[in-house]
């Protein structure tokens, strides 16, 4: 699906002639491929890589256009698990018409990075911009459930809450990796600015988000050392916790135990029926040596056994 975008009155709105400067395709079918490629000198590598999740950030300036492979974080699903995501955008400016090529979710332009729009240089900053904070705001998220995370795993004695945080810090790594590569993106967009018609200041625009972007990038890095720093002792919390459980348990077995074995021994009608005609101080003696000698032979069988191994 494509859909066209004018910017009238510094703002960006949807063209009704369908002519606009700004082009927004989502999910292209093949069609839609074609069509991009023949007008705006997109090959099939790049237009691939505007649709691969796994493209490293890039920037092109080759044919007489420009092309960005940008990426973005994903809509975050907390289910039965955290999953945080990333996809891809390609940014092409071509011919003083700017294109987004993405796989999924809508693209706005009514956050507050699209006012004063004057051209589609602004409009390409607005969103670098955007998806910059986008990242902090998934970082500030990130940071919130692991503190959830971290309250639940002090009192809990199964790996479910765990294995979230584990989702959670392999989530970040996918996080530094594409805030990092936009950052090369960045860097590149800087030294090529003055040619590609960058006014002074969305110079100083881009400064701004390369700025917030290395901040991005320092949160992210310390998000994950301390995750990955704390796993160990967050996994040793919940072992101790279990271990506590388990002593409890084995302090009630402990107390009740030799009052079962009292309550059994009295309790036998069927022995008494047994050794009748014998004195029940003799047969119950008999029965207590027995029931050592048996305890005692099942020690020694099952001390083989363990020191045997498999």
């Amino acid at each position: 699906m494509i859909k066209q975008y004018e910017i009238i009155n510094n703002r960006v709105i949807a063209s009704p002639q369908g002519q606009g400067q700004i082009l927004v395709a989502l999910a292209p079918d093949e069609q839609e491929r074609a069509m991009l490629r023949e007008q705006f000198q997109i090959d099939e590598y790049d237009m691939a890589s505007t649709l691969d999740v796994d493209e490293v950030p890039r920037l092109d300036t080759t044919g007489g256009r420009l092309l960005a492979i940008w990426k973005v974080p994903d809509r975050a699903m907390v289910l039965q698990s955290i999953e945080l995501g990333i996809k891809v955008t390609g940014i092409i400016i071509h011919s003083d018409r700017l294109i987004f090529i993405h796989t999924g979710g809508e693209l706005s332009f009514t956050e507050r990075e699209y006012r004063n729009i004057t051209d589609i240089r602004d409009v390409m900053l607005g969103f670098l911009l955007y998806t910059v904070r986008h990242f902090v705001s998934h970082l500030r998220a990130i940071r919130q459930i692991s503190s959830e995370l971290e309250k639940k795993i002090t009192v809990s004695m199964e790996n479910r809450h765990l294995l979230q945080m584990f989702n959670l810090s392999e989530s970040l790594v996918y996080y530094i990796d594409a805030i990092e590569g936009n950052a090369v993106v960045l860097s590149k967009l800087k030294n090529i600015c003055g040619q590609i018609g960058f006014k002074p200041q969305q110079m100083e625009l881009l400064d701004d988000i390369i700025l917030e972007n290395i901040q991005a990038a320092r949160q992210a890095n310390i998000f994950s050392s301390v995750l990955s720093g704390l796993m160990d002792a967050r996994g040793t919390i919940v072992n101790n916790n279990m271990n506590v459980l388990l002593k409890n348990l084995t302090l009630i077995n402990i107390v009740f135990l030799p009052l079962n074995l009292i309550a059994s021994i009295g309790g036998m009608s069927e022995w008494t029926m047994i050794t009748e005609g014998m004195d029940w101080r003799i047969s119950y003696s008999l029965f207590c040596v027995g029931m050592v000698v048996l305890g005692w032979l099942t020690w020694i069988l099952m001390k083989k056994m363990i020191d045997k191994g498999p």
